[in-house]
């Protein structure tokens, strides 16, 4: 558990770091200081700071689906308006493998719904839907014009002309 106590730390602090200038003394107080309090609260829950494989979720199905944030069941984070980038970023997981690791539903969005449903009336009111069907139409009207005329050799491989000329 060290190790990983070790690898939060050093994580909490450069993200601290990135954004905060610090000397080299600051750098190691902060690092002493969150290396404490990362400790004292292993000691007080009584569990590793990491949740292992073989763990059940951090938060409930239900609790981690809220209308105006989402909640990360591997590691228990909220607030979060979308959970992808967090899933790749600090798990380094796909969606489609959290899904499957707690049965998480295909239809079930990894988005807090109000931030979908502002996404989406943010859309309708700038005509983007509008839009993506005129350029699909556009799209396939350049497809229809060019005809089956250029399918057909795109189809047949090309013998470069250094190996027919070999060949002969």
């Amino acid at each position: 558990m060290a190790s990983s106590l070790l690898e939060l730390t050093a994580s909490i602090v450069s993200s601290h770091a990135s954004v905060t200038e610090m000397s080299g003394d600051d750098l190691l107080l902060e690092l002493q200081k969150v290396h404490g309090a990362l400790q004292k609260l292993e000691v007080e829950t009584g569990e590793g700071v990491e949740r292992g494989e073989g763990k059940g979720p951090a938060v409930t199905l239900k609790k981690a689906f809220q209308p105006d944030q989402i909640s990360c069941m591997l590691c228990g984070k909220s607030g979060m308006k979308t959970l992808a980038r967090h899933l790749a970023q600090v798990h380094g997981i796909k969606p489609g493998e959290y899904r499957k690791q707690f049965g998480i539903p295909s239809n079930q969005a990894l988005t807090a719904k109000n931030f979908s449903e502002a996404r989406r009336r943010m859309a309708q009111e700038k005509g983007l839907a509008d839009n993506l069907a005129k350029a699909r139409a556009v799209r396939a009207a350049k497809l229809a014009a060019k005809g089956g005329a250029e399918k057909k050799p795109a189809k047949t491989p090309r013998v470069p002309k250094q190996k027919q000329q070999m060949s002969a």
